[in-house]
């Protein structure tokens, strides 16, 4: 695994720990067996945002706006 730092000058503390998360998603990659249904993210369904109800257009629906994840 070969990662180049492109941009920015990072100190080796930053540069370990983007590395850390690098291989721990690696290692959670790899230990899923061939074939396995992977579980999609919460945070990337879109069943999770459409299950709400839409604000309703008006003169405060600007204060609606927030979603709760």
């Amino acid at each position: 695994m070969n990662i180049k730092v492109v941009r920015g000058n990072p100190t080796p503390e930053e540069l370990a720990a983007a590395l850390a998360v690098v291989r721990a998603r690696a290692a959670a990659e790899a230990s899923i067996p061939p074939g396995a249904k992977r579980d999609r993210d919460s945070w990337a369904d879109p069943a999770r945002i459409a299950s709400h109800r839409l604000p309703q257009p008006g003169p405060t629906s600007w204060a609606r706006t927030f979603w709760p994840g």
